[in-house]
């Protein structure tokens, strides 16, 4: 699928757009497969799947049409965007055309550096998370290629315990025609409109081909997500629970990492969400949270403790739609059955008139209980106003975090970089005894 013959040239595919007619507008010289030119703007549909496209120059990039970011998030919306490299048009099983991008890796990591971070973060948080989209997507690349090398499992629900479990997670091996997608399931990839920011190129060229490593010289796939809440997750909470990363570890977001209580008890995780321990990622500034948020990210005011109430109709309706299966009938009671380590809900119980069902994981537990996506799992549940028949009126939500708190904590690292920590130390921090190795080193050894 990739080529991975050396670090320098490494080269992944990016699905980019699926729809099922895309329209580009091809800039600085283009040709097919026939060696015609192409120029201008294309509207191509399903009898143009198997089609390619190779630039001719240095300066050749395509205008993508209407490309929606933000997919199934409260910020979902559709925008142009502009990306280097060749193009491929395939069929999609749903009627659909997909469009692959080829492009260089480092190419790719300045666009999604600057798509992750704005132009004034730290350069100790932009080479942190060079290092780490680098480590991260050269995973996913050797997954493909050879599957297994990176302990990698082929994507399917964890067994349920009971029939009455729904248990799903997402992760890479979503994607079996490339590599990796473009947005945030993923890692977010916006073209040359983000990829220009001078200090995401010198943090790319100080780090070049450099990836994280464990003790056994195995490559880190490394995670981050905006804010852990102060507790980082194990990989298991959210993903496989057969996949050990010895450099994922759960720990304190803090000067002090190994201070963590044990937060899988329901009363130690009630006192640690319904409160504001400190940590790095607690209180970060306005200028420090707008090194990490785009402006559509900015629209949530608290990213480590906040609140959410669902009226419980409404929530009973919402759980039929967006889980249809569940069928529990009109909701009276959610709980915890699992916690992980940062607190984070890995089962939960949904009980109601008609029965009831326990979900998970942490991402399916998120879309069950949002119109969207709930910020995170951590959450605890407090109910209002009960009938005669003791179903509750309200359910209110406190909450820890937002995304997975696996690996690095995004606002974090910017208030450790803010602080004075070097990307070293940052890299330390969130990767505990991983290494930094030449990915020349990996792909040889592969």
């Amino acid at each position: 699928m990739t080529d991975i013959s050396t670090s320098s040239d490494l080269t992944l595919r990016v699905g980019l757009l699926c729809a099922p007619a895309i329209t580009i507008e091809f800039h600085g010289g283009y040709t097919d497969d026939y060696g015609r030119s192409i120029d201008g703007t294309v509207t191509f549909d399903r009898r143009d799947a198997g089609r390619r496209f190779r630039c001719t120059t240095a300066e050749s990039y395509a205008t993508v049409r209407d490309v929606v970011i933000g997919i199934g998030f409260h910020w979902e919306q559709r925008i142009d965007l502009s990306y280097p490299g060749d193009f491929e048009l395939i069929a999609e099983g749903d009627g659909n055309l997909r469009l692959i991008n080829t492009v260089s890796i480092e190419e790719y990591l300045c666009s999604v550096i600057s798509s992750e971070m704005s132009a004034d973060a730290s350069p100790a948080l932009l080479e942190a998370h060079a290092v780490i989209s680098r480590s991260w997507v050269i995973a996913q690349i050797l997954a493909h290629k050879h599957p297994g090398s990176c302990r990698c499992n082929p994507n399917r629900p964890e067994s349920a315990a009971e029939k009455s479990e729904i248990i799903r997670w997402w992760d890479r091996q979503d994607h079996d025609t490339f590599d990796v997608c473009a947005d945030d399931h993923c890692q977010r990839y916006q073209g040359l409109s983000q990829a220009h920011n001078p200090r995401v190129v010198e943090a790319i060229a100080a780090t070049r081909g450099l990836v994280l490593t464990d003790s056994k010289g195995t490559l880190v796939d490394a995670r981050f997500s905006k804010c852990c809440g102060g507790a980082t997750e194990l990989f298991g909470t959210c993903w496989s629970e057969q996949e050990h990363h010895e450099c994922l570890q759960a720990l304190a977001d803090s000067p002090h990492p190994e201070r963590l209580p044990d937060l899988r008890g329901e009363a130690e995780a009630a006192r640690w969400i319904e409160s504001r321990p400190d940590a790095f990622c607690s209180n970060p500034s306005a200028a420090t949270l707008r090194q990490v948020l785009k402006g559509y990210d900015q629209q949530t005011t608290d990213f480590y403790r906040w609140t959410v109430t669902w009226d419980a109709e409404k929530l009973s309706e919402n759980i039929r739609l967006r889980l249809p299966e569940a069928r529990i009938g009109r909701i009276r009671s959610l709980t915890a059955v699992k916690r992980g380590t940062s607190g984070r809900i890995e089962r939960l119980r949904l009980t109601g008139s008609d029965g009831e069902v326990v979900i998970g994981k942490e991402l399916l537990i998120r879309k069950v209980l949002s119109e969207s996506h709930l910020y995170s799992s951590a959450f605890t549940v407090r109910y209002d106003g009960f009938d005669a028949d003791g179903y509750p009126s309200r359910i209110i939500l406190h909450g820890a975090g937002w995304g997975h708190g696996v690996g690095l904590c995004q606002i974090g690292a910017a208030v450790m970089g803010e602080q004075g920590y070097s990307s070293a130390q940052i890299l330390a921090h969130y990767f505990p005894g991983a290494k930094l190795t030449s990915a020349t080193e990996i792909i040889k050894s592969v």
